[in-house]
């Protein structure tokens, strides 16, 4: 079995397994329109990338074989049970709270190749929608049955993760009015905007489940590592992959202006990268050109060889754990980041 096979496998199980908790945590209840613009983006689909990642990181620690333990009842250092899928539906709907926003603000007509949210319903109704998963995430997050130190703990690292993520989309936000955006600065507002929810799924089991701080730390650090490089692939994916594939319009970031490290590095090659799209009226032969610009500059190997490099950082970060089948599972989860064509 390949690795990306396995990674799918992994994914796909647990997949199914919350998306049959979302329903429960997040039930559809008066004002039913509200609710259902919640549900809306969840009910949709997606990969569950990150409590997936919580999952393994809880099985890896615990040392138990992946999918024998009932995510419900997940035995922590002590033995004593812990409800890691809360945990899990918790980051999942945080996730889903920064995509509402996030399309709000670029004025996007499409996420995972559904209308977005406030298309579907209407702005007003999809920014409480967001507010709602917000502070649902939170009461879910607390119903773990940690012990109360281990479970102010998640929550003081959810709640900075949240923090962060705004400031980053903040920064992602000033840069498109620069041109002078650094390559420093970009690792910056990724490392924020997408990579601190990864880092806060891989370290919130081991703190539910009462793992000492290096544990906690060094997987907090996997998930730094590989989310960025998780941005970087999206990036690439931005120019590279089929509109339908995404569920977007392919080269969205060209188009919106918003500054890569594709780009970043493309005009240091002194490449007018504001020059490649004509934002008004965009063309796929516009965006074919683009991205043989942006490759005949280097730009998209450089992008790709740093995601390369962040990925064999992360997955030596995994040797504070034991050398088990979860812990394989979530270095092939690194890689398969950024090997994925989607």
């Amino acid at each position: 079995m390949t690795t990306a096979e396995r990674v799918t496998e992994a994914i796909e199980a647990r997949r199914e397994l919350i998306d049959g908790a979302i329903p429960e945590e997040l039930p559809i209840k008066r004002p039913e329109r509200l609710y259902e613009a919640s549900r809306y983006l969840l009910d949709a689909g997606g990969k569950r990338l990150r409590p997936t990642m919580l999952f393994l990181a809880a099985e890896s620690f615990a040392d138990v074989e992946p999918l024998s333990t009932p995510y419900r009842e997940f035995p922590d250092a002590d033995g004593e049970p812990t409800d890691v899928m809360a945990a899990g539906v918790s980051v999942e709907i945080i996730h889903l709270f920064t995509l509402i926003h996030d399309d709000i603000m670029d004025d996007d007509d499409l996420r995972r190749g559904v209308s977005a949210v406030h298309r579907k319903y209407d702005t007003e109704t999809a920014i409480l929608a967001g507010d709602t998963l917000y502070s649902t995430a939170f009461e879910i997050l607390l119903e773990t049955g940690a012990p109360a130190e281990r479970s102010v703990r998640a929550l003081d690292m959810l709640a900075s993760t949240c923090t962060e993520i705004c400031e980053g989309q903040a920064l992602d936000i000033d840069f498109e009015s620069r041109s002078d955006v650094t390559a420093g600065e970009y690792d910056e507002m990724i490392e924020l905007k997408t990579a601190v929810l990864y880092g806060a799924s891989a370290s919130i089991p081991a703190i539910l489940l009462g793992a000492d701080d290096e544990t906690v730390g060094e997987l907090y650090r996997y998930g730094l590592d590989v989310g960025r490089a998780f941005q970087i692939q999206d990036d690439l994916l931005d120019l590279l992959a089929a509109s339908d594939d995404m569920g977007k319009q392919r080269g969205s970031d060209l188009i919106e202006g918003k500054r890569t490290l594709i780009t970043t590095h493309a005009r240091e090659q002194g490449v007018d990268v504001d020059a490649l799209v004509d934002p008004e009226n965009p063309t796929e032969a516009d965006i074919d050109a683009a991205v043989e610009a942006l490759r005949e500059a280097g730009s998209i190997d450089f992008a790709r060889e740093r995601a390369h490099e962040l990925i064999a950082q992360g997955k030596g970060r995994l040797d504070v754990l034991p050398d088990n089948e979860a812990r394989g599972l979530l270095r092939d989860v690194a890689d398969y980041l950024i090997e994925r064509e989607y």
